[in-house]
C-alpha cells in the first residue's frame, strides 16, 4: 500500500508539474506544502492496510484540524466570568491572548526537524498529547496561587502543540492523499475553521448548564483525548529511516516579493487572531448576552469557511492578485471596525461583514505560496518564513488590542487600530498580488 501511494503521489506531482508549465502558471490545485519536502531520502506516506485504513487516516487527520483552533474561541467565550471568578488581571488578560499565537510562530520552524527524527507521525501524535495535557491544566486552581499559572501554563502548551500540528498536517494530507487533494485539502481547512465556530458557539452554553467556567474549558480536552486514541496505534506503528536535509530553491529570506507576500500574512494574522480573541468580548460590552455573542462569532466563522472555499480558486484565476488582496483586506478591516462602531442592530451583517473577509483574507495570503513560487522546495522555505514571522508578528494585534483596551477601558481605539490595519494590508497585499514570482 505504501509503494502504491508513493508512486501515485510521485506521478500527480509530474502531472501538476507538467500541466502548470503548459500553462505557465505555478501548481495551483491547493496550499497545502509539505515542510519535509527538503529531506534526503523523501519521506515516505504514512502505512496503512488497505482502503479502510487509509479512510481511518484521514478521519485521524481531519479530527486532529477539528481540535486546533478552540483553545482561542473558547477562552474568548467566557472571557468576563474567568475575570470575575479567578480575579485575573489585566496583564495576565493580554498574555493568555497574545501568547499562543507567538508560539505558534515560535515553534513553527522546530516542526520539520522533529519530523526528520521522530517521523512526522509521531511528533503529531506527541503534539496531541501537548494540545490535551494543556486544555486539562488550563483551568486547574493552584493551592495559594490561584488559577493564573496553570491558565498560562497550559495555553503555552496548547499554542506550541498546535505550531507542530499546523506546519505537518498540510504535508501529510498532500502525501498520503495525492488523488483526493481537493477533497482532504477542502475537508482539513474546515475543519480548522469549524473548530473555531465550535469553540465560539458551545463555549458559553456548558458553562450556562454547568454554572462553571471551568468545566467549560475542561469540556475542549475531551475530543483532543479522544483524537489522540485513535491517531495512537497507527502512529506508532511508522517506521522512520534516518533522514538528512538537502539545500534546494532560492533563499526566501532574501527576496523583496518573499517579504511582502510574509508582512501580507503579518497583518492578515494580526486580524484574524484578534477575531478569534477578543470578537466576543467585544459584543458582550456592547451589551450581547453571552449565548448569543457566542451565536454571532460561530456564524462569523462559518463565513469565513465561505470565503475560505471559494477565494483561491478566484485568486488562482485571475493573472494577478492585486483586486482581490486589496478588497478581502479592506473588507476585513472594515468589518472589524464596524462590529465595534456600527449600529448594534446591524451586528450580524458587520460580522457576516468580517467573517467572509477574513475567511478570504487568510486564504488568498496562504495561496500566495502557490502563486509566487515555481517549485515545491521554494514554497515550503516561504511557508516556514510566513508562518514564523508571520504568526510571531502577528501575535502583536492581540497584544495591541488587549492594551489599548486596559489602557483606554474601551475597544473604540482597536476598531480605529484595526482600519489602519487593514489599510495596510491592502497596501501590502496589492504589491505581493503582481505578478512576480520569488527568485526572478
Amino acid at each position: 500500500m505504501t509503494e502504491a501511494q508513493n508512486a501515485a503521489s510521485k506521478t500527480q506531482n509530474a502531472a501538476s508539474k507538467t500541466a502548470a508549465s503548459v500553462r505557465g502558471r505555478p501548481d495551483t490545485s491547493g496550499t497545502l506544502v509539505d515542510a519535509e519536502v527538503d529531506e534526503l531520502p523523501a519521506a515516505e506516506p504514512t502505512q496503512v492496510t488497505g482502503r479502510r485504513g487509509l479512510i481511518y487516516l484521514g478521519v485521524c487527520l481531519v479530527l486532529i484540524g477539528l481540535n486546533l483552533r478552540t483553545v482561542f474561541s473558547s477562552f474568548a467565550a467566557v472571557l468576563p466570568e474567568i475575570r470575575s471568578d479567578a480575579g485575573l488581571p489585566g496583564w495576565a488578560v493580554v498574555v493568555l491572548t497574545t501568547v499562543p499565537v507567538t508560539l505558534l510562530g515560535v515553534f513553527a520552524p522546530l516542526a520539520p526537524v522533529l519530523a526528520r527524527r521522530f517521523g512526522a507521525e509521531r511528533v503529531l501524535l506527541g503534539a496531541m498529547a501537548v494540545l490535551t495535557a494543556g486544555l486539562l491544566l488550563r483551568p486547574v486552581e493552584l493551592p495559594g496561587a490561584g488559577h493564573v499559572p496553570a491558565l498560562l501554563a497550559g495555553t503555552a502548551a496548547c499554542g506550541a502543540a498546535i505550531a507542530l500540528c499546523n506546519v505537518l498536517l498540510p504535508g501529510l494530507v498532500k502525501r498520503d492523499f495525492p488523488n483526493r487533494l481537493g477533497l482532504m485539502g477542502g475537508l482539513y481547512t474546515t475543519a480548522i475553521c469549524a473548530s473555531a465556530a465550535l469553540g465560539a458557539g458551545f463555549t458559553f452554553p456548558v458553562f450556562a448548564a454547568s454554572g462553571e467556567w471551568t468545566v467549560a474549558l475542561w469540556s475542549w480536552a475531551l475530543p483532543a483525548a479522544v483524537v489522540l486514541l485513535l491517531f495512537l496505534p497507527l502512529a506508532v506503528r511508522q517506521r522512520h529511516p534516518r533522514h538528512q536535509t538537502v539545500a534546494d530553491g532560492v533563499n526566501v529570506w532574501r527576496s523583496a516579493v518573499a517579504w511582502q507576500v510574509t508582512i501580507f500574512m503579518v497583518l492578515q494574522a494580526m486580524m484574524s487572531f484578534s477575531v478569534f480573541a477578543w470578537l466576543a468580548p467585544i459584543l458582550r460590552e456592547r451589551g450581547v448576552d453571552g449565548g448569543t455573542a457566542g451565536l454571532v462569532v460561530s456564524a462569523s466563522i462559518v463565513l469565513q469557511m465561505l470565503g475560505s472555499l471559494f477565494a483561491p480558486a478566484l485568486a488562482a484565476r485571475f493573472r494577478d492578485q492585486r483586486m482581490i488582496n486589496t478588497v478581502v483586506a479592506l473588507m476585513t478591516g472594515g468589518g472589524f471596525a464596524l462590529s465595534i462602531f456600527g449600529p448594534l442592530d446591524f451586528i450580524w451583517v458587520w460580522t457576516g461583514l468580517l467573517g467572509l473577509g477574513q475567511g478570504s483574507l487568510t486564504a488568498v495570503a496562504l495561496t500566495m505560496i502557490m502563486l509566487r513560487t515555481r517549485d515545491g522546495h521554494t514554497a515550503a522555505h516561504l511557508s516556514g518564513m510566513m508562518q514564523g514571522v508571520g504568526y510571531g508578528l502577528g501575535s502583536t494585534g492581540t497584544l495591541m488590542v488587549g492594551q489599548l483596551h486596559q489602557a483606554t477601558g474601551s475597544f473604540a481605539a482597536a476598531g480605529m487600530l484595526f482600519l489602519a490595519v487593514g489599510a495596510l494590508a491592502a497596501g501590502f497585499g496589492y504589491r505581493a498580488g503582481r505578478n512576480r514570482f520569488i527568485g526572478g
